[in-house]
C-alpha cells in the first residue's frame, strides 16, 4: 500500500476513534469513519447502521457493530446488484472481502460476539438497556475501549477496500492532509 493510501487508512482509524468517543454507536461510527476517509458518503448505508451497536440493539448478544458497519461498507462498494440478484456468484467478491475482514478481526479480538470481545478486553460485559449496567460501563471506560475497536476495524476495512481497487476520492480529507 502506498503512502497516500496508508494515510487514508490512518485517517479512518483517527475518525473511528473520534466518532465513537464523541457520538457512540459503533456500526454508524465505523461507517462514517470509512466513508469520510475514502471521500464518499451514502446516507442510506449510514442510516441502515442505526440499531446495530453493542452487539445488535444494545444487547451485547450479537456480532460487534463495528464489524457489521465495516462489512456494510464493503458490501456497498463491492455489491451484487439487483439485476444480478438471482446469481449468488455475483456476491463472491464481497463475501471474500468480508471474510478477510472477519479473519483479521477474530485474530485480533478472538471472537466477533460483542459480549465476548468486551469480556476479553475489560473482563465485563453489559446491556445498555439497564441503567446500572450503563453506569458501570462508563466507570470501566467502555467508550475508550470500543473507540479503539472502531478505529482498528475502520482501518482494517479501509485497507481491504483500497487494496481491492477502490480509489479514494481526490477531495477526501485524508488525501488533502
Amino acid at each position: 500500500m502506498n503512502e497516500s493510501n496508508n494515510h487514508v487508512a490512518e485517517k479512518a482509524f483517527e475518525l473511528g476513534e473520534k466518532y465513537e468517543s464523541e457520538c457512540i454507536g459503533c456500526a454508524q461510527t465505523t461507517v462514517a469513519a470509512i466513508f469520510e476517509a475514502l471521500g464518499i458518503w451514502n446516507d442510506d448505508v449510514f442510516n441502515a447502521a442505526s440499531g446495530l451497536a453493542n452487539g445488535l440493539g444494545l444487547t451485547g448478544d450479537g456480532s460487534c457493530g463495528a464489524l457489521i458497519g465495516a462489512s456494510m461498507v464493503i458490501g456497498y462498494l463491492f455489491p451484487r446488484k439487483h439485476k444480478d440478484f438471482q446469481d449468488m456468484y455475483k456476491s463472491m467478491k464481497s463475501y471474500g472481502l468480508v471474510k478477510n475482514l472477519h479473519s483479521q478481526y477474530v485474530k485480533k479480538y478472538g471472537s466477533t460476539r460483542c459480549s465476548e470481545v468486551q469480556k476479553s478486553g475489560m473482563t465485563v460485559t453489559w446491556t445498555l438497556w439497564e441503567l446500572n449496567s450503563y453506569n458501570e460501563e462508563m466507570k470501566a471506560d467502555m467508550v475508550n475501549y470500543c473507540s479503539k475497536i472502531v478505529a482498528n476495524v475502520a482501518k482494517m476495512a479501509t485497507k481491504i477496500i483500497i487494496e481491492n481497487g477502490f480509489k479514494p476520492e481526490e477531495d477526501s480529507p485524508a488525501i488533502q492532509q
